[in-house]
């Protein structure tokens, strides 16, 4: 399994996490696909994201919005991608879209047949067991305008993670409850900063921490 979770920031922030990324795709010029959070603005977040791996020398992206209608044949096309990147935005609308479309399993199952995912802040949230994360802190969360109440998300991890971290008493205060009520591992990342799953291999890019049973350990 191969995953890279991102906190947040842009290329320049994220250049470590992409060398890594880099380390573990096996192709020259891999097919990177884009799956935003919400198709608005997303042609803007897209050209983005090509600028940003433009320069590891990319050459092939596809843009696959999921709140639109869709052909099924790009649909099939994105499954085939080296790198499948999930954005950020709204996780609770995202975890709607990608629930209706069936797209949850599809990426699953793309996971366990080897592709390497990746995601930023909601993206990185779906990897987790559910999207809990999300509706955190009380002061600085995601709305939940679509009311989902089925927050379950790929569980490809058996931890929480939190992106967009501040390392202040106000957020640690809700998330040391958070973890003596789930009783996961809950690995909080700032911008800049994020985890890489290479088979068995865990590794911590720039500053993190674990919130665990209401204590909290810093890791890197």
């Amino acid at each position: 399994m191969k995953l890279v979770l991102y906190s947040g920031g842009d290329a320049r922030a994220n250049r470590e996490i992409d060398n890594e990324l880099f380390r573990m795709v096996g192709v020259s010029n891999p097919l990177m696909a884009y799956i935003p959070a919400s198709s608005y603005l997303s042609e803007f977040e897209f050209q983005h994201f090509v600028d940003q791996y433009k320069r590891f020398r990319v050459k092939r992206f596809l843009h696959f919005p999921v709140d639109v209608p869709f052909d099924k044949i790009l649909f099939k096309e994105v499954l085939k991608a080296d790198i499948i990147h999930l954005g950020g935005g709204n996780t609770f609308h995202f975890l709607l879209w990608l629930r209706k479309t069936k797209m949850l399993e599809a990426l699953k199952d793309y996971v366990f047949r080897g592709g390497i995912l990746t995601g930023l802040s909601a993206g990185a949230i779906m990897m987790t067991p559910d999207i809990s994360t999300a509706g955190m802190p009380s002061f600085d969360r995601d709305e939940n305008h679509d009311n989902i109440k089925n927050l379950d998300a790929m569980a490809l991890l058996e931890f929480d993670f939190f992106p967009h971290y501040r390392n202040s008493p106000r957020y640690d205060a809700e998330f040391r409850r958070f973890s003596r009520k789930t009783k996961r591992c809950l690995y909080v990342s700032p911008d800049g900063a994020g985890i890489i799953i290479d088979g068995e291999k865990r590794t911590f890019v720039g500053p993190t921490w674990l919130f665990h049973e209401g204590k909290k350990i810093a890791i890197n």
